[in-house]
């Protein structure tokens, strides 16, 4: 017998959310909601779903799990509720709107056995789980460099990014959790510069289109990540693991959007990624295989809350090493 999964905010991952859901062996039925009625029954006419009117209806309808695609705004609320009525919860990144707040939820759940798993997909894509399990299986020797890349073909709406915390909260955390993660040790110190050429709405609202951060971590290796707005030629996500013994890349494929200008190079051969969604439909997928498997308690969570509170304050650091032009360490932030 499967699982029933609810479904909670309709926007653009939460409905793909919800056909991906459709599609899994393991879920019996759907219940989803909006707080745009229209949307929630169109998508439950396009899936088979069942619409309900509120969260609190989703809440109290019986489901065995809930997905949380609302507006991040929204997320730790949300999340406090379904634990609270001990129903196993899958949180689109970030798990809140700030660290502090972050911080609040993990308090708030602390005592509690109720699963929480917090969406940062690229933990579920075949390539780089391949280069987390050669790091853990000491191909590569002692890592001294890590190079994580998310370059996004054109800006999201001003109105998103306006509320959205800023490219380090919104952005580069995808790559903070997945450097952290294949490394295996936490970060000590950040270092972040940005800039802008594009919008000048970006800097109207305090944020900036470009940017790069190094990590430094406890155990002395260094990451780079890369991220900017504006990068015609595709959607750019790659991955770059480098040890004394060996090097691992994961994200290039045939469709990485790249030029390459090498005499007589015929790589990449073929049209280049131009979605996250797209780029990523596979892990998506297992990651929500996963969620399933962590409500029937066969696993535990993948992705933990102090797994999204940690690379929270990472977001944070970077965020007021940018503001203050210094280096600044993770215990100045931490709570």
């Amino acid at each position: 017998m499967g699982s029933t999964i609810g479904v909670i905010g309709l926007g653009r991952i939460g409905a793909f959310h919800v056909g991906t859901l459709s599609a899994l062996d393991g879920v019996d039925g759907l219940v989803i909601t909006d707080e745009r009625a229209d949307v929630t029954e169109s998508t439950a006419t396009t899936f088979g779903a069942k619409a309900v009117g509120s969260a609190a209806e989703l809440l109290a309808s019986g489901v065995d799990g809930i997905v949380v695609a609302a507006a991040t705004p929204a997320h730790a609320s949300l999340v406090l509720e379904c634990v609270d009525a001990g129903i196993p919860v899958f949180c689109e990144k970030p798990i809140a709107a700030t660290a502090a707040e972050s911080h609040a939820v993990v308090q708030g759940i602390s005592g509690s056995s109720v699963p929480v798993q917090i969406g940062y997909n690229r933990r579920f894509d075949a390539a780089f789980v391949a280069a987390k399990n050669a790091v853990a299986a000491g191909e590569l020797g002692w890592l001294h460099t890590v190079r994580s890349t998310t370059l996004d073909p054109a800006p999201p709406p001003m109105s998103y990014i306006a509320g959205s915390g800023g490219i380090f909260r919104d952005c580069s955390v995808h790559d903070f959790d997945i450097v952290r993660w294949i490394v295996g040790h936490e970060v000590a110190e950040v270092y972040a510069a940005g800039s802008n050429q594009g919008d000048p709405e970006f800097t109207a609202v305090g944020d900036v289109d470009t940017a790069t951060t190094t990590l430094t971590f406890e155990n002395g290796t260094l990451g780079v990540v890369s991220n900017t707005r504006y990068n015609a030629r595709g959607y750019d996500c790659r991955l770059e693991v480098h040890g004394r013994d060996d090097t691992v890349v994961a994200g290039w494929d045939e469709r990485v959007p790249v030029r390459n200008l090498e005499p007589g190079a015929v790589f990449p051969g073929s049209t280049p990624h131009d979605f996250f969604m797209d780029r990523f439909t596979s892990a998506y997928r297992a990651e929500l295989a996963a969620f399933l498997q962590v409500i029937e308690g066969r696993i535990p969570s993948p992705c933990t809350a102090q797994d999204a509170l940690e690379v929270a304050w990472i977001a944070e650091a970077a965020t007021l090493s940018l503001q203050q032009h210094r280096p600044v360490r993770i215990d100045e932030v931490r709570q």
